[in-house]
């Protein structure tokens, strides 16, 4: 199920697989991969991690998360990880992929429509959903990214 990923890397940074976690469907979770982002000498600037296939927790949640560490903000690198992540996806005979964010979240905003995602709604997180239950979340900008 899980591909290899040596190839995800551009000439500025590099995707270094830290482990892949197995679906489990009683809690309708996705296969994943789990990447520490690093810049092309090793250097560990972030995290990314990739699901794969689509269910309502993708939904609300997307099939991509990303985190840059706070020194190496601004130059895109969650953007150029996304863009790795969708060689990835397309591997995996996915078309599409869901990104998501708080609408508050400006900077992840702005890396959706740098990695071409189009908006398609400001949702209202349902009642039941983990994200509103355990965060106190409300509301996502769903971004839709076609591959």
């Amino acid at each position: 199920m899980f591909l290899d990923t040596a190839f995800l890397i551009n000439d500025e940074i590099q995707l270094c697989l830290h482990n892949t976690v197995d679906g489990n469907p009683e809690k309708d979770w996705l296969p994943a991969y789990h990447f520490f982002i690093c810049d092309r000498s090793g250097q560990k600037i972030g995290d990314c991690d990739l699901r794969i296939g689509h269910n309502d927790k993708t939904y609300y949640g997307g099939n991509i998360g990303y985190s840059i560490q706070e020194e190496y903000r601004g130059h895109h690198y969650a953007g150029k990880a996304c863009l790795l992540l969708f060689e990835l996806a397309r591997k995996h005979h996915m078309d599409y992929l869901i990104i998501t964010c708080n609408p508050d979240n400006h900077a992840s905003r702005k890396t959706c429509e740098y990695a071409g995602g189009r908006l398609i709604e400001i949702a209202v997180l349902p009642e039941d959903n983990e994200m509103r239950l355990e965060a106190g979340e409300t509301e996502k900008c769903i971004y839709r990214f076609e591959l």
